[in-house]
């Protein structure tokens, strides 16, 4: 008898173990729960700032492409029309080959194949080292009237090369 009540006790034992064992058992399954549960939160979170972050970048992007292809609309434009005043005269040949080599230094656009424009790197490299503006006026007579020179001499040289390429960027440089 002693032997049935301890066997009886053991079992209840065992059972109280077991509902134990169960009990922490759910409690560790509850955790493993929550546990993923904030995980798949986490992940959320951080998927929905990374489409957040990757949609500024994609407008960012488009507004600096417009912004781009507005400035070289704008240079296109620009060098278009000291193109067609260098051809009508109303720029000096030395002036309009500067300025339209600054011009197409800074056009990142399109350009048609064809056009030769060597002839405005040529004239801005044997002029650069002219002074302009108010470096010009401190100049002697002497200076200014060799810089002169050059200047004539290269617009008597090349005027029918700077003629030519003017009248391809007069029609537009694509």
């Amino acid at each position: 008898q002693h032997w049935a009540i301890s066997r009886s006790q053991h079992q209840f034992e065992r059972r109280r173990d077991t509902g134990a064992l169960s009990t922490e058992f759910l409690k560790t399954m509850q955790m493993q729960h929550w546990l993923l549960l904030a995980g798949l939160i986490i992940i959320a979170a951080l998927t929905c700032y990374a489409l957040t972050l990757w949609r500024r970048v994609w407008r960012i992007r488009t507004e600096r492409q417009a912004q781009e292809n507005e400035r070289n609309e704008r240079l296109a434009k620009d060098i278009q029309l000291i193109a067609q005043s260098l051809l009508n005269g109303q720029v000096p040949l030395i002036e309009g080959s500067i300025r339209i080599k600054v011009l197409l230094d800074n056009y990142a656009g399109p350009r048609r194949e064809d056009l030769d424009l060597a002839i405005f790197t040529e004239i801005y490299d044997q002029t650069a080292h002219i002074p302009t503006h108010s470096g010009w006026k401190q100049l002697s007579a002497a200076e200014r009237k060799l810089h002169s020179r050059l200047m004539e001499t290269l617009e008597r040289d090349h005027q029918e090369q700077v003629q030519q390429a003017a009248s391809q960027l007069a029609n537009g440089l694509d």
